[in-house]
């Protein structure tokens, strides 16, 4: 699915919300609604109003690693991007270089048996691609360090040329996000959840709406170039399976928060709609066709107009809601990115 408009590149968010000006908090940035083909202007301040008592929000509690670290090839500088750690102990990562302007492009010479010296003493080297569709992602083996100590120790936030300047690792922290026990997590922040804060979190618990955790790891496979997701790590606990079906039971509404809640919940469910407690790979791609068997909403950013994940939201809410808000979201000066606005689709 594309979704015919074209963003202005100013609608790009360069700096969180509340960098912004004073007063102002994660929850400050503007919240788009859609409801079938109607369309509403908030805040998201204001998402304990446009809720039910009852409803039940699928929350992603991977943290954001800071995936990125300092290497050269040769003489040369470059930027390893880590993606996802293989069940092997491999990881798969992006090489790029510094494009002269604190950010990274694409660094074209990659090949089987490159090798990437890190900070600390390790060693990184290119092994095979991750995927037959292209090869700017690569399985990678690491020697000589441990990746999540080079990770805390040498890492930074992946940061791309939109963003103003580099932030620190807590500006990509969502309220929900968890230390895991192997020090993995995601390479990118699972951003949809970004404006909540603690303070409205308890609101929403107050007024009776429900959270039920669940984990999904994201990789760099940048769904915003046109690429279908990768294979990425996934766990749905049994707890947030038994929220999740009584809710449905009930007859009442599940939202997801950002679509690898999505993904993680779909990928644990039945052909019969039931979610059962798992853990492991999903290479579930939620289409149209495929339709959605748990999620009746989903709060999520706003994407590329020729982004894959669009192909998700119409499995939600069709292809009309999307095309509307879309367009209401251009008109209305809504921002773009993991710093900027949010979008609920409601049924």
């Amino acid at each position: 699915m594309t979704v015919a408009l074209k963003v202005p590149e100013e609608l790009s968010a360069r700096v969180p919300a509340e960098q912004r000006g004073p007063g102002l908090d994660r929850d400050g940035v503007r919240l788009l609604v859609s409801r079938g083909t109607e369309v509403s202007h908030h805040v998201f301040g204001e998402l304990p109003g446009l809720l039910r008592v009852g409803d039940l929000l699928v929350v992603n509690t991977s943290p954001t690693l800071a995936a990125a670290v300092d290497g050269s090839v040769g003489h040369a500088r470059v930027v390893v991007h880590f993606s996802t750690r293989g069940d092997d102990g491999r990881w798969a990562v992006e090489l790029r270089e510094p494009d002269g302007r604190g950010t990274t492009r694409a660094r074209a010479c990659v090949a089987k048996g490159t090798v990437v010296r890190l900070p600390g003493g390790g060693r990184l080297v290119a092994e095979e691609p991750l995927s037959t569709r292209g090869d700017r992602l690569w399985w990678a083996r690491v020697s000589g360090a441990e990746v999540t100590a080079v990770l805390r120790e040498h890492g930074r936030p992946i940061r791309y040329s939109y963003t103003e300047r580099d932030q620190p690792l807590s500006v990509y922290q969502t309220v929900f996000a968890l230390a895991t026990p192997d020090g993995t997590g995601s390479a990118e922040m699972p951003s949809a959840a970004r404006p909540f804060t603690a303070r409205l979190v308890t609101e929403l618990v107050s007024r009776g709406v429900q959270f039920a955790p669940v984990t999904l790891h994201t990789g760099v496979a940048s769904a915003e170039s046109h690429e279908p997701p990768y294979p990425e790590r996934f766990s749905v606990p049994g707890e947030s399976a038994r929220l999740i079906n009584a809710a449905r039971a009930a007859g009442r509404r599940v939202v997801a928060v950002g679509t690898t809640a999505v993904r993680a919940v779909e990928s644990a469910a039945g052909g019969d709609g039931v979610v059962r407690a798992g853990a492991g790979w999903t290479d579930l791609v939620v289409t149209p066709e495929r339709g959605v068997r748990v999620v009746d909403g989903l709060l999520t950013g706003l994407h590329e107009p020729e982004a894959s994940h669009l192909l998700m939201l119409e499995a939600v809410a069709g292809r009309a809601a999307i095309d509307l808000g879309y367009d209401a979201a251009v008109r209305g000066r809504y921002l773009w990115h993991e710093f900027g606005d949010v979008h609920l689709l409601l049924p």
